[in-house]
């Protein structure tokens, strides 16, 4: 019998669900078109182009390789800059694992974009659900959710695409969950996108080894000695009701999503003269302590994961949701490690994961209180990230992929990539 969650993902879509889906490929296809030109981009696109293969699917930059290689590929690139999809109920990234797997197999099969955009969905909520299965402690322990639950939304997308039945789907995902793998040791470095690269990798090979009656054993998630008892699971199997995926959380900000409420809470203080400030603290709930509070950032990779770095330069009127602003010398600048310095962070176990507090010392305290988890209707939404998608590609041209419904489009939006990335 199938885990809640399992059902729950592939029960029949509702239409908010599949608009936030829509929604979610196109910040997607942004990333991945923005990306193509980061080092973890270029090196797994020529480890894929080198090996070479059946040419089956469209990577970012150009070229065909095997499914396998072009989930991998598209998916460290997508995640390259750190600026996708991100549900907080387990902490992860759904689209950059599931939607490389499931355009890879939709291409190769000759899938049409409705059913290509109903895998995504299956998959993202697959692994949003699963990481409600696996629960913090797993987060916690050290296992990046994105990679572990991701790899199994990944091989229920591909699934769909493969229209694998229930035993084949359990043998799939029997089969992955000795793949899964993933540690936020690599947060900071081109291992944490690598993650997603190998999920969306992982799931793609093990749908079609069972499609093919590669035979697991199905009870590998939760079964004695499986996924779920070996690694730091706490979480339950009694799923919530509704679609988790209506949820998700785009990033307006290019940085570690843990940073956004409090980035947030700053502009509402906004304007307060640089010259005058005398201190920041920043109040955030104790999960994020481990995850981007790097104290002293080297890098605009490393800044990327800081609270005091993003505080810094969006103090110093430098644009948190431009990339440009995350440079190696810009970090270093002067200015940029003095405002650093009057930045303080502190845990706060009640405070809520997605919200952060901000007290700023100037000629007169201010503060400010934001929670990400605040609605936004479909409407807004759809306009900052079709405004973000324009700013990262230059163009509409991500949009118009997207919501013409041809699948074409988006695979020769990803093909472009290279004369952009190149100019």
């Amino acid at each position: 019998m199938a885990e809640t969650w399992l059902t729950a993902a592939l029960a029949d879509p509702s239409d908010d669900a599949l608009d936030i889906m829509r929604l979610s490929l196109v910040d997607w296809l942004a990333c991945g078109v923005a990306g193509v030109s980061e080092p973890v981009a270029k090196l797994t696109r020529s480890l894929a182009l080198d090996d070479g293969g059946t040419a089956q699917a469209s990577l970012f930059g150009g070229g065909k390789v095997p499914c396998r290689a072009a989930a991998l590929v598209n998916g460290a690139t997508s995640h390259a800059l750190d600026y996708d999809d991100t549900h907080f109920a387990h902490i992860g990234h759904p689209s950059v694992a599931v939607i490389p797997a499931a355009l890879a197999m939709a291409e190769a099969q000759g899938a049409d974009f409705d059913t290509f955009l109903r895998a995504c969905l299956a998959g993202c909520e697959a692994s949003i659900r699963m990481g409600l299965r696996l629960g913090r402690d797993h987060y916690q322990v050290g296992f990046h959710q994105t990679a572990t639950a991701g790899a199994f939304g990944a091989t229920v997308a591909a699934g769909v695409i493969l229209k694998l039945d229930p035993l084949h789907m359990a043998h799939a995902l029997g089969l992955v969950s000795t793949r899964a793998s993933g540690l936020k040791s690599q947060f900071g470095t081109m291992g944490k996108p690598y993650n997603a690269g190998i999920a969306a990798s992982n799931g793609v090979e093990a749908a079609i080894l069972a499609a093919r009656g590669f035979v697991s054993n199905p009870d590998a998630i939760a079964g004695q000695n499986g996924f779920l008892p070996t690694h730091h699971a706490n979480g339950s199997d009694d799923q919530p009701n509704g679609w988790m995926m209506e949820q998700i959380s785009h990033k307006f900000h290019a940085c570690c999503h843990g940073l956004h409420a409090t980035l947030e809470a700053l502009e509402t203080l906004k304007p307060i003269p640089v010259d005058a400030i005398q201190g920041i603290a920043i109040t955030t709930h104790p999960r994020w302590m481990t995850v981007c509070n790097q104290p002293d950032p080297q890098t605009g990779l490393e800044a990327k994961f800081s609270y005091r770095a993003v505080v810094a330069l969006s103090m110093l009127g430098h644009s948190t949701g431009a990339l440009a602003s995350y440079r190696d010398d810009l970090v270093l600048r002067s200015d940029v490690v003095a405002m650093l310095n009057k930045v303080t962070v502190h845990a706060d176990p009640d405070m809520p994961e997605t919200a952060a507090h901000v007290v700023v010392q100037a000629d007169q305290e201010t503060q400010a209180f934001y929670d990400l988890n605040a609605p936004m209707n479909i409407g807004l939404r759809s306009e900052k990230i079709r405004a973000k998608a324009q700013v990262l590609v230059g163009s509409d041209q991500v949009w118009h992929s997207v919501t013409s419904g041809d699948l074409s489009a988006v695979l020769g939006v990803m093909a472009g990539a290279e004369a952009q990335s190149a100019s």
